[in-house]
């Protein structure tokens, strides 16, 4: 008899693919959709990143290379981190890899063990449990609360460490909230990190979509290096989210593990696509700041108007792409809400369980389109809004 391997049965899926499947069954069927389920930018890579790709391919750049990625590359991402965020690596320190996830996986891999525990944020990116319980550890949330701004508690985080607890991982700007954890926690986190001798995955995916102040990566931290693995990458920083690339810095033992499992997996990442992420760290056409300049413009529009819903209420987010919306008042369920807001106004958003237990009474809208597609959104979101607001007015 033939037979699927346990672990795949630890793993979950993605709510918000799932409802981009439904949106697109009934754009199929002629009905009008907007999307806001996808973290997926709606700009496009800067001109000179499109050409260098071209050109890289034009010049046979095309071949195996390096199973960490080329020397170039890593070189300029430890640049890149140096300049953009205070964090002082070496190239050797650098593994590039096919897309975020994969080097999220290859790290996870790399330093968890079956029967380890590992503590997550509740709301965030679900695969963090998913692959958790696919190495065969136990996913131990931690909560992200609306009461503490969506800061984490660490003295929840304490109760929760135990002998098996072996790594932290947390993403800031955090995915779905938008909260960017402040110096405070971070240093917080480190002091128990380096207490219980903990590995730290720090998630900066989105550390430069950032609305106010500079990015602190809990890296520079003293005695961090040694114990944290960076995750980071091109989707949405550069709008490079077809193109699969991303990367993770972590202490050179780290990174040999990792380029093992390379060896034994997928190779290399594509070598034009390297070369064409080189030119976007040098960002010479200033494409990130004008991207978040407009990030901040959409965020400051949809969230004053989801807070006139009525049994809405968001607050404006720190950095990443997200409105983090709370509909208890709605007197629904975000589930119901999902199903109605698609249905009924072709507005796609995710019902907040998708990212946690901690996320079932809200719904997270993507700003990822256009001003004039968010305020037609609002638009439809108020007008279906008559389902719940006589409960809202009791």
């Amino acid at each position: 008899m033939t037979r699927i391997a346990s672990r795949v049965s630890q793993l979950n899926g993605e709510g918000a693919l799932a409802v981009y499947s439904r949106a697109k069954e009934l754009e199929r069927q002629g009905r009008s959709i907007i999307h806001l389920e996808l973290g997926e930018p709606d700009f496009h890579p800067a001109a000179p990143v499109v050409d260098a790709l071209r050109s890289a391919v034009a010049e046979g750049r095309d071949r195996y290379c390096s199973t960490r990625g080329l020397p170039a590359l890593r070189e300029a991402i430890a640049d890149y981190l140096k300049r953009t965020r205070g964090v002082h690596a070496t190239a050797e320190q650098v593994l590039a890899a096919p897309g975020c996830k994969m080097a999220l996986s290859l790290a996870m891999m790399a330093l968890i063990e079956p029967g380890d525990e590992v503590l997550f944020p509740d709301p965030s990116f679900p695969i963090y449990p998913s692959f958790t319980r696919g190495l065969g550890a136990t996913a131990v949330a931690y909560g992200l609360e609306e009461k503490n701004g969506f800061q984490p508690d660490v003295d929840e985080i304490a109760r929760k460490i135990t002998p098996r607890t072996s790594m932290l991982i947390f993403n800031s700007p955090n995915n779905p909230t938008g909260t960017v954890f402040n110096n405070a926690v971070l240093e917080e986190l480190s002091t128990l990190a380096i207490k219980h001798d903990l590995w730290v995955i720090a998630d900066e995916i989105y550390a430069r979509i950032l609305f106010s102040g500079e990015y602190k990566s809990i890296w520079s931290l003293p005695r961090m290096a040694e114990r944290t693995v960076i995750i980071d990458g091109f989707s949405k920083s550069f709008a490079m989210t077809g193109w699969r690339l991303g990367y993770a810095v972590a202490p050179v033992e780290v990174i040999d593990a990792m380029d093992l499992l390379v060896l034994n997996t997928f190779t290399c990442a594509a070598e034009f696509t390297q070369v064409a992420a080189i030119e976007a760290l040098r960002d010479s056409t200033n494409a990130v700041e004008a991207m978040v300049t407009e990030y901040r413009k959409r965020r400051d529009q949809f969230v004053a108007g989801l807070n006139q819903v009525p049994g809405f209420r968001c607050q404006p987010p720190g950095g990443a792409f997200y409105a983090w919306a709370n509909i208890e008042d709605t007197g629904l369920s975000a589930e119901e809400l999902q199903r109605l807001l698609l249905e009924e106004a072709g507005v796609a958003a995710i019902a907040g369980a998708a990212f946690g237990l901690h996320g079932k009474k809200y719904l997270r809208f993507s700003l990822a389109s256009a001003r004039k597609l968010l305020e037609e959104a609002l638009e439809r979101v108020r007008r279906v809004s008559i389902h719940w607001r006589a409960a809202v007015s009791r």
